[in-house]
């Protein structure tokens, strides 16, 4: 199945200056406009790939599609506006999980020319025990196959919405994940990216606001972790309060570091407004979060989210983009 989504490119013709129009002053240019969302489904949790083969990828969690459940999903585009659907990345269900495989995030190792798909999943053992996973594939499409066991798992849902990046300073390969009301970790990747490091631990890189009694408090749960290097900076970008169902109250936060492995201090905490969140609802879109972010070929940056349509709320979380610039040392949102 493919869904297509349409853009419109508008032709900017010459301005008409007394009436008249000199063809040595028209300059006709063209600008790609995208009408939110781009994906206009379900897709909850897009994670953003650019890949070797030229297309832009993007993953997101499990869904239903025409009646066949899909364990991971994975759509594709030539310029991140027009997307295609491509089907199911994860279409063998684990051996240590079957159900709720959440927030997919594929890197590629350019050495070895393979896929890394790190994932959330239910544990076939422990009820209600979440589990990070890992998978691999020479295709970014897939098939992904699962190496067997989980890297981590819980008793809640603390381990979740995993994300993988290499830090370009000290070559450490990180995770890093976090949800159910506890700090974001990171920690550091074995050679192979299969595991951990062998002596390496979890380390705290961003806590929770713990205050019940402030309505615009989004950080009483953080999760959706997504870092990226801007200048000296690392920008740890994530979500929260509360994702999904009548009480939908999610929005995307920022903070940074001068080290990949933090400690991170939060937006409004060091400009000293208290305002972290670079995004948040508004009259036609509830509960925007858990974003990706990348830099096109122009060097526009760009971030993938979530959000539900206020009139459509049972169509579930529908993918969402817009232009990021960072501005006075800190992205801003240019929709």
């Amino acid at each position: 199945m493919q869904i297509i989504i349409k853009i419109m490119l508008k032709s900017l013709s010459c301005t008409i200056f007394l009436l008249a129009c000199n063809s040595k002053h028209q300059e006709v240019t063209k600008e790609k406009e995208y009408i939110n969302p781009v994906l206009n489904i379900n897709f909850a949790d897009p994670a953003v790939l650019k890949a070797p083969d030229g297309y832009y990828y993007v993953y997101g969690t499990n869904s239903e599609i025409e009646g066949n459940v899909v364990n991971i999903q994975v759509a594709r585009s030539p310029d991140l506006m027009v997307w295609e659907h491509v089907g199911d990345a994860l279409p063998d269900q684990t051996l240590w999980a079957d159900k709720h495989f959440w927030a997919p995030h594929v890197f590629f190792d350019e050495e070895t020319k393979t896929y890394f798909m790190y994932f959330s999943g239910e544990s076939n053992e422990v009820a209600n025990s979440k589990c990070l996973g890992v998978a691999t594939s020479n295709s970014p499409v897939g098939p992904f196959i699962d190496k067997g066991e989980p890297l981590i798992c819980g008793k809640s849902f603390e381990h979740i919405d995993p994300m993988a990046f290499d830090d370009p300073e000290s070559g450490k390969r990180l995770l890093y994940w976090g949800s159910a009301h506890l700090p974001l970790y990171v920690q550091e990747l074995s050679d192979d990216r299969l595991g951990f490091r062998k002596g390496s631990s979890p380390l705290k890189v961003l806590d929770i606001n713990p205050d019940k009694n402030d309505p615009n408090n989004y950080e009483k749960l953080i999760e959706g972790p997504w870092i990226t290097k801007e200048g000296e900076f690392y920008y740890l970008f994530y979500s929260g309060d509360n994702c999904c169902g009548n009480s939908a109250h999610y929005a995307v936060g920022v903070s940074r570091s001068k080290n990949a492995m933090g400690p991170f201090t939060k937006m409004g905490e060091e400009r000293g407004d208290g305002v972290n969140t670079i995004l948040t609802e508004n009259q036609k879109w509830l509960a925007p979060g858990h974003n990706s972010i990348i830099k096109d070929e122009d060097g526009q940056y760009w971030i993938l989210y979530h959000a539900i349509e206020r009139e459509k709320p049972n169509e579930g979380r529908k993918m969402l983009i817009d232009r990021v610039e960072f501005k006075d040392g800190w992205p801003v949102i240019l929709n």
